[in-house]
């Protein structure tokens, strides 16, 4: 049934309106232009046809791209019917993400800043695209109107547009009464199907749609329902940030990238909504601090880089500068100006962001500026606890689930010495992949911790469900005079015994790269051992004993999803022990 068409507002009363937004049109921006070549490049594959996928995998789909055609499979949706008809994981199909990537438009960003950068006009392209789009993808048919967080995403991308370009004879009226019919029935549709996020889902997919529903009066005032839409967004996403984001800033989905996501989601609504002078409630900037403070300690100053800790799908929602996906330093450098009025690093490249995000806010709140600690920090509401020397970095994972985990690896340990990930986590890799790379990246075995009778920690449901969660019975750090020494015990294994236990011990030297781990599993005498470590091709001296014998290694095969979609393959050494393993690690020079 096709839809009615909601036209509120001409072209030019849009614009004479001036309704505020976190950037200008083009002619009056006026921050630093960088003419940087690789801005350049990835600008002229954009317009040949080419997207690079989950920011880091370039496919070519040409200029006639058909928007519902997954580039993987080459499977091809049907717009014909309704989005509640859509099956979004029959394997054949292959993964939805892959349809879903170009009709995000994050991409246009990348246009949008090559265009300031280099003073040229793309904006021909730009609105052929989103209007390529609406064209076909009719109104709530076909799988790009399954999502809500994407349909959110979509409208913010395309307001970063419409105000870069607004002037351009490329906005025609035609153009803009298909798009804001098109606004209208995207925010519709979160309206009333959000719930299912809210309630089914309940992680950075409501804290999105949320945020869409709250700026919608603020964006689209023109929009008679956006009042009431906003009213209860607001509500909505203070919840959800009360909820989800924990005292400690650690969050609920047990991820660094989906956290980042959530970093980027608070910059750009707080600097909207001051922009209104309608601030957000004091517990969403505290949270957002101590967000951006959890991140920052566990950043690595050569790079940016974080641990691959959790669910990666290679989100990057505002891709805003040039710096790389893995590294997070413009992110939280953003957040941290807006919320301390200081920049977090100096660099050029990696403040853009910040001018793309913020225009003339002034919060409500302020923060004292961020430092990087040494020594050790725990995070107990979300289980994590970390350690910095002048040699290293070490991330511990040891913490409940109240909220849904996602991977099996509970007393994960993380190694970094200057910025290089020495004991890394394998990634993600795909949400619908075959079962034996799901199980794989998802379970035990592709985290630095222990396996037992060849099983992860939990047992695997369908899709993102495991059973028996783990739970964290203790977790504290002890100092020495020339070590740091993390104890963390946890419950696991329950589907081989309801009394099992996990009990790490890790014995970081504050002077050298060395580490020693002890673990001890209890109440699984029967069964098998190994302590895991992927190490791939670092020089890493390994020394192990169990039962006063030494313990030889074993080569495995291990997989390194550093970016979705993509693996490769990389080395791990396991470790068999009976009840009780030590296991001494020292980075060679």
């Amino acid at each position: 049934m096709q839809s009615e068409q909601k036209y509120f507002i001409s072209l030019q009363e849009w614009k004479k309106a001036a309704i505020p937004f976190v950037i200008e049109g083009k002619e009056h921006l006026f921050f630093e232009k960088i003419k940087d070549e690789s801005l350049k490049e990835k600008a002229l594959k954009i317009l040949n046809g080419e997207l690079c996928f989950f920011s880091s995998d370039w496919k070519t789909l040409g200029a006639n791209y058909d928007w519902i055609t997954n580039p993987e499979t080459n499977y091809k949706y049907d717009v014909s019917k309704h989005w509640s008809e859509i099956n979004d994981f029959n394997p054949a199909n292959g993964d939805i993400k892959y349809v879903w990537e170009k009709s995000r438009f994050s991409y246009l960003l990348t246009i949008i800043r090559n265009d300031y950068h280099f003073e040229e006009d793309h904006s021909q392209f730009v609105f052929s695209e989103i209007e390529s789009w609406i064209d076909a993808n009719p109104i709530n048919q076909g799988p790009n109107w399954k999502c809500s967080q994407e349909i959110s995403l979509r409208l913010f991308n395309w307001m970063y547009v419409l105000n870069f370009y607004k002037n351009s004879d490329a906005l025609t009226e035609e153009r803009w009464n298909k798009i804001q019919n098109t606004i209208y029935w995207s925010l519709h549709h979160v309206y009333y199907h959000i719930n299912f996020s809210r309630i089914a889902v309940r992680n950075n997919h409501a804290i999105t749609e949320t945020l869409a529903l709250t700026l919608s009066e603020l964006l689209f005032p023109f929009i008679p329902e956006s009042k009431k839409w906003a009213k209860k967004g607001r509500k909505w996403l203070e919840q959800e940030v009360a909820y989800q984001v924990y005292e400690d800033g650690t969050f609920l989905q047990f991820s660094m990238n989906y956290h980042r996501v959530v970093i980027q989601l608070f910059s750009f609504g707080i600097s909207l909504t001051e922009t209104y002078k309608k601030p957000f409630s004091k517990l969403l900037y505290q949270r957002a601090y101590a967000s951006l403070n959890f991140l920052y300690q566990c950043q690595q100053e050569e790079n940016g880089y974080l641990p691959n800790y959790g669910a990666n799908d290679g989100a990057l929602f505002f891709p805003l500068t040039n710096t790389g996906y893995r590294d997070y330093r413009s992110q939280l450098n953003t957040l941290h100006h807006i919320l301390t009025k200081e920049k977090l690093f100096d660099d050029v490249v990696i403040n853009e962001e910040y001018c793309w995000v913020q225009n003339k806010a002034n919060p409500k709140y302020s923060f004292k500026p961020l430092t990087k600690s040494f020594g050790v920090l725990s995070f107990e509401n979300g289980g994590y606890y970390i350690c910095r020397t002048n040699e290293s970095f070490t991330f511990v994972r040891c913490g409940n689930h109240k909220d849904r985990p996602s991977h099996a690896d509970n007393l994960h340990v993380d190694v970094w010495v200057k910025g290089q990930n020495i004991l890394r986590d394998s990634g993600t890799y795909k949400y619908n992949t075959s079962k034996d790379f799901s199980d794989y990246f998802t379970g035990t075995k592709a985290h630095n911790t222990v396996v037992v009778n060849n099983q992860s920690q939990m047992l695997k449901g369908s899709r993102f469900i495991w059973y028996y969660w783990t739970q964290c019975l203790g977790a504290t750090w002890e100092e020495k005079n020339d070590d740091y020494i993390f104890h963390g015990t946890i419950k696991a294994f329950q589907q081989l015994s309801n009394s099992a236990t996990h009990s790490r011990t890790i014995k970081i030297s504050k002077y050298k790269a060395k580490w020693t781990v002890i673990d001890e599993v209890l109440s699984l005498d029967q069964y098998a051992k190994e302590q895991i470590w992927h190490v791939d091709d670092f020089s890493v001296a390994f020394e192990s004993q169990s039962n006063n014998k030494k313990v030889e290694p074993r080569n495995s095969l291990s997989y390194d999803s550093e970016y979705y979609g993509l693996k490769k393959e990389g080395k791990s050494l396991s470790f068999a022990f009976k009840s009780q393993i030590t296991t001494t690690i020292t980075i060679k020079d």
